[in-house]
């Protein structure tokens, strides 16, 4: 078990390895492609998979429609179990109100589909279908207009 603790040094790591040994990303190479669409900043800057995370940092990152902004408490060298991946970092107070809010107003929001199905109900019927048959066809089988159709 001594390989899923925390390690506390002074010694940087790999943001993207850090990211992956936190759980914020399933696998190394997820995280490297976050980080190179632009979904994790470290201290508001930009940042590249290499860079080197301490303790201490604050690393904002995007997974979905999900917002959140840590602080890096430990680094680890390797994945351990969720628990032990909790202790690496703290989320910000403002990062869980602003998240809570983004939660409640997804919640409260109208249905979308709920607008189509007001306009339409479900599938036409071949009564429907034919009568939209014809206003698309109004010539009929004729579709070309030369000359020696007449």
């Amino acid at each position: 078990m001594s390989n899923t603790k925390p390690i506390q040094d002074n010694n940087g790591m790999r943001l993207d390895k850090w990211l992956w040994a936190a759980r914020f990303y399933k696998t190394r190479s997820i995280a490297a492609e976050a980080i190179h669409k632009g979904h994790v900043s470290v201290n508001t800057t930009t940042a590249k998979p290499a860079r080197e995370v301490r303790v201490g940092d604050t690393i904002a990152l995007r997974q979905g429609h999900v917002q959140k902004t840590v602080q890096v408490l430990a680094l680890s060298a390797v994945r351990g179990p969720a628990p032990v991946a909790q202790l690496l970092y703290a989320e910000t107070a403002e990062s869980i109100a602003q998240r809570q809010q983004q939660q409640e107003q997804r919640r409260l929001a109208p249905e979308p589909a709920a607008a189509i199905t007001q306009q339409r109900q479900g599938r036409p019927t071949k009564r429907q279908r034919r009568a939209l048959d014809q206003v698309r066809q109004p010539w009929g089988e004729r579709w070309s207009s030369s000359l020696a159709d007449y």
